[in-house]
Parts: structure tokens; C-alpha cells; sequence
């Protein structure tokens, strides 16, 4: 069975949120609408894959590493913003 796609109010998914839920956790996606326009979309949960950021430092640590390597990755990891392209 192929996941569905269907739209709802604001107002009628306060009415009957846990029909709702109960919806999108059988695969559906429903599109909320205010005024007729979406402004958001509830989709089932997927769980999150891969590693964080603060776990792959941790795992590195584990290593004997260069120490400016170490130096220079947690610099990185700590910067605001980065331009993965500059």
C-alpha cells in the first residue's frame, strides 16, 4: 500500500488531533492548511542515522592523532559558520 497525501484546516486538526496522528502514523502525510494555504506538513518519524559531530571528536580522541589535527578539527567544529565550498 503506497503512503497517502491529503490536506487538513488548522481548525479541524484541533478538533481531532489524535485521528490525525493516528493517520500520519500509518504512513500518511497530511498537509495543514491555514486559509487555504500549507504551513506545514506532518509526515511519520524517521529515526535519525550517522554520527554526530561531537561523536566522531569523541571517537578520534580515542586515537593517538596528530595533536594539531585535533587542534585544528575542534577550531572547525567551533566556528559559527563555515563555507564547505571557499
Amino acid at each position: 500500500m503506497s503512503p497517502t497525501t491529503s490536506t487538513i484546516s488548522v481548525g479541524e486538526l484541533r478538533q481531532n488531533p489524535t485521528a490525525v496522528l493516528n493517520h500520519v502514523e500509518d504512513g500518511a502525510t497530511v498537509v495543514v492548511l491555514r486559509h487555504n494555504r500549507p504551513i506545514a506538513d506532518l509526515v511519520p518519524h524517521r529515526p535519525a542515522y550517522g554520527v554526530s559531530g561531537a561523536e566522531v571528536m569523541a571517537r578520534l580522541r580515542r586515537f593517538d592523532l596528530d595533536p594539531h589535527l585535533m587542534a585544528d578539527l575542534a577550531a572547525a567544529r567551533d566556528e559559527p559558520e563555515r563555507d564547505l565550498w571557499g
